[in-house]
């Protein structure tokens, strides 16, 4: 069984893709970008703005299917320019605890709307102790 995840506090998907899927108890969030939800417009003109609103964005939608972001168990991070990795790193890590998701970082040639950064992240719907 599985369902889409949709919220106004994100942005709108770009292509035809859902914002969030749960499947099999995990949460699945597309490649999010710095987009405002309520204009659709990019935010943030360097790389840290910008990853400040993905994640902002993230967290929307975890809360939309009643999850938080110490639910997420892996994230993927794409980045215009694998240089801004730190950049990224300080605040990504601002809206994590640990233990810390896995994570793959990928330097890429571009972006949609060229935007700077786009992360995925999958999250864990049932919460367990390892």
């Amino acid at each position: 069984m599985k369902g889409a995840v949709k919220t106004a506090k994100a942005p709108e998907a770009i292509g035809p893709y859902s914002q969030g899927m749960v499947a099999g108890g995990f949460l699945f969030i597309s490649g999010q970008i710095p987009l405002d939800p309520a204009t659709g417009a990019v935010e943030g003109s360097n790389v840290e703005e910008q990853t400040g609103r993905v994640m902002e964005n993230i967290s929307a939608i975890l809360e939309a299917s009643g999850a938080g972001m110490e639910d997420i168990v892996k994230t993927t991070i794409y980045l215009e320019d694998i240089d801004d990795f730190s950049a990224v790193n300080s605040v990504y890590s601002g809206f994590l605890r640990p233990p810390y998701p896995a994570r793959a970082t990928v330097g890429v040639k571009s972006l949609p709307k060229g935007v700077k950064v786009e992360i995925d992240a999958i999250a864990v719907m049932e919460r367990s102790t390892p």
